[in-house]
């Protein structure tokens, strides 16, 4: 998989992000890593900042529930409004978290 064909496949991923829901960036990289060969949470975030714009990426959390650094208040206010549950400036991701296995599910 080239690095292009990367990019595209996580914003595929978060695109599917359902609304209420949310994702670690190691949540992307570990749901993305057989196919692509790489595992990175950091190379995830990278990807959100420099192409994240046209892709729900208020829906992307680091591991703890912190929102996008420099986005934090409109992250909030976006997350709030599709009723994903917040502790502080935190998201419950025990309660908001997604994966892509829950498109089969049904969860």
């Amino acid at each position: 998989m080239t690095p292009q064909e990367y990019v595209e496949e996580v914003l595929e991923l978060v695109e599917r992000i359902p609304e209420g829901r949310v994702m670690s960036y190691g949540a992307i990289a570990d749901a993305l890593a057989e196919r692509s060969g790489r595992n990175s949470p950091r190379q995830i975030g990278t990807i959100m900042a420099r192409h994240g714009g046209g892709v729900p990426w208020h829906r992307v959390v680091n591991s703890a529930g912190r929102l996008p650094p420099g986005h934090e208040r409109e992250a909030r206010a976006r997350l709030l409004s599709e009723g994903v549950p917040l502790r502080g400036d935190r998201v419950l991701i025990e309660e908001a978290g997604w994966t892509p296995d829950a498109d089969r599910t049904g969860e």
